[in-house]
């Protein structure tokens, strides 16, 4: 089981890595702006103190525009993984970025079968929002355990990067999954 942090805090950052448990890191372009910083100045910064993936979130809503952000963001470092929304243009994109041999996040999945949908398209990972469905009174974490069996009964080698946790429970579960 991996750790990622959820921040562009460098900081939080920092600390984390210190403590020699940090796996990963992702972040976006509004985490950034609340630091004042450029995002690729903000993400080759990150890089340098986590030796992992970094999951860099695109801001475009078009597939033409997420695919030629996501190259951009590839350029910054050889650990940036480019994070695209789950919605049909960002699994176009996921599917031409993942045939030139980029790595992508495939983020708000709330369902097995959109976490099917992003295997399909070449998603590296999947990022399933556990916290906001158990926010809605869903239980977030049997969408883990779903996407899991999904993954499993198929031989898809798409990692599950449980996004939204609220809990050391929601880590528990995860790691149990």
């Amino acid at each position: 089981m991996q750790i990622y942090l959820d921040t562009a805090n460098v900081k939080e950052i920092q600390e984390g890595a210190n403590l020699g448990l940090i796996d990963g890191v992702t972040t976006n372009p509004s985490l950034v702006a609340k630091e004042g910083r450029s995002f690729k100045e903000m993400l080759l910064e990150i890089c340098k103190m986590v030796d992992g993936p970094i999951s860099a979130e695109v801001v475009g809503v078009e597939s033409e525009a997420m695919i030629k952000e996501g190259r951009d963001l590839a350029k910054v470092h050889k650990n940036i993984v480019v994070k695209v929304p789950l919605i049909p243009e960002g699994l176009r994109a996921t599917k031409k970025l993942a045939a030139e041999g980029i790595r992508v996040n495939v983020t708000l999945c709330f369902s097995p079968t959109q976490a099917l949908l992003a295997a399909k398209a070449g998603a590296w990972c999947v990022s399933p929002f556990i916290g906001r469905l158990d926010d809605k009174g869903v239980d977030g974490m049997e969408l883990i355990r779903d996407i899991r069996r999904v993954y499993d009964n198929y031989g898809f080698a798409t990692n599950i990067l449980a996004a939204s946790i609220r809990s050391p429970e929601h880590v528990r579960q995860a790691a149990l999954a």
